[in-house]
């Protein structure tokens, strides 16, 4: 464990001295004026936390369960894209590290590992499916076969991405571990059209690939496989209920880290609309987005998500030491969660209440 990493700040110090500017820059850059970007951190420190007291926490179960399955915490590990960018080790070295932890990882369809490599470098993982309808429908239609062979636990439906972001990018130096394996069909003429003019790592087919996806697409979806649908990207009341009523299984607040649409409500803002809407329905509801210490988790959790994920902080650890690196980010947030929980006069999850956290409006406008 290297010493001189105490929070996960730490990671992204250290990726930005080891990456080359643009491959930092791919997974730093927010869209536009980085409005949502910034503030999907800021908002978390407009919450203030109100401890119980003299409670006995001398031991903590972070244990939870997450659509059936038992995690270690409720802290899991988003689909980002071409980890290959950060390190040799690419998802492979991400999903060792989420199953030694005991965490949920999700894997983007834009991976440069296989499906069939990571559940192998990790049997025991418990892995989700990042799922974009594309232009060439064998491309979900395969990495859906390909998810449900290997075991993994659900799929989760990009939302908000019928057109890509205006993102700050510059350009990438390519390299064969770049490749975004899910797009390379064997047999397809366009697949090999591309690759014959210079496309060998397929970025511009995959910039090609983008379609404006409906509901119809999801409930299509939704017939055609076993695996629970998670609708990613929701940020409001409405998108929440339309989503149940076309049949997802559960919600992620997501702003897309701040690389779609600039403007939208950080998460931790939204969350509370999201809960509300759907709370009667008993559907699962996680966050992703600025979660970036033991205390954003809790807060995350106490306004009534089921699990929060991690995003760029998982790629600066990888890219800080390979698989190490994420596990040691996964090490500190769990044991800052850990010392919240015992600061707050909780022991277990289910201690965790909505009345243990309150937005600074409240409270100032308590003191006026």
């Amino acid at each position: 464990m290297d010493r001189n990493m105490i929070c996960l700040d730490d990671f992204e110090k250290s990726a930005k001295e080891k990456l080359l500017r643009a491959e930092f820059s791919f997974y730093a850059a927010g869209t536009d004026d980085e409005v949502t970007l910034r503030d999907c951190g800021e908002a978390f420190n407009r919450y203030r936390l109100r401890p119980r007291i003299l409670r006995n926490v001398s031991t903590r179960d972070l244990r939870t369960s997450i659509m059936g399955q038992t995690v270690a915490m409720p802290i899991g590990i988003s689909p980002t894209a071409i980890q290959g960018f950060a390190h040799m080790d690419k998802e492979i070295g991400t999903a060792i590290a989420a199953a030694k932890a005991g965490v949920v990882m999700g894997i983007s369809i834009h991976s440069t590992s296989t499906i069939e490599d990571i559940a192998k470098a990790a049997p025991s993982g418990n892995h989700w499916m990042q799922l974009q309808f594309m232009k060439n429908p064998r491309i979900a239609e395969t990495v859906v076969q390909k998810a449900e062979a290997a075991g993994f636990k659900a799929l989760v439906v990009t939302c908000d991405m019928p057109v890509l972001g205006k993102r700050k990018v510059l350009g990438l130096r390519l390299h064969p571990r770049h490749i975004m394996v899910n797009l390379d069909l064997p047999g397809d003429a366009e697949v090999a059209e591309y690759k014959a003019n210079g496309d060998g790592m397929l970025m511009r087919y995959g910039a090609g690939q983008f379609i404006s996806p409906t509901w119809e697409d999801v409930r299509k979806l939704k017939q055609r496989t076993k695996l629970p649908l998670v609708a990613k990207g929701v940020t409001t009341a409405a998108g929440a209920i339309e989503a149940i009523e076309n049949g997802v299984d559960a919600i992620f607040v997501s702003a897309h880290g701040g690389r779609q649409l600039d403007g939208v409500r950080a998460p931790i803002d939204a969350l509370s609309e999201v809960v509300k809407a759907v709370k009667h329905t008993g559907v699962e509801i996680y966050l992703d987005g600025g979660v970036r210490k033991g205390s954003d988790v809790f807060k995350a959790l106490a306004l009534g998500a089921n699990a929060v994920f991690l995003g760029r902080p998982v790629i600066w650890g990888l890219a800080h030491d390979g698989t190490n690196g994420v596990s040691q980010v996964l090490d500190i947030i769990r044991d800052e969660f850990s010392r919240t929980m015992a600061l707050m006069g909780c022991s277990c999850i289910g201690d965790i209440q909505p009345s243990m956290v309150i937005h600074e409006s409240e409270y100032l406008n308590a003191k006026l």
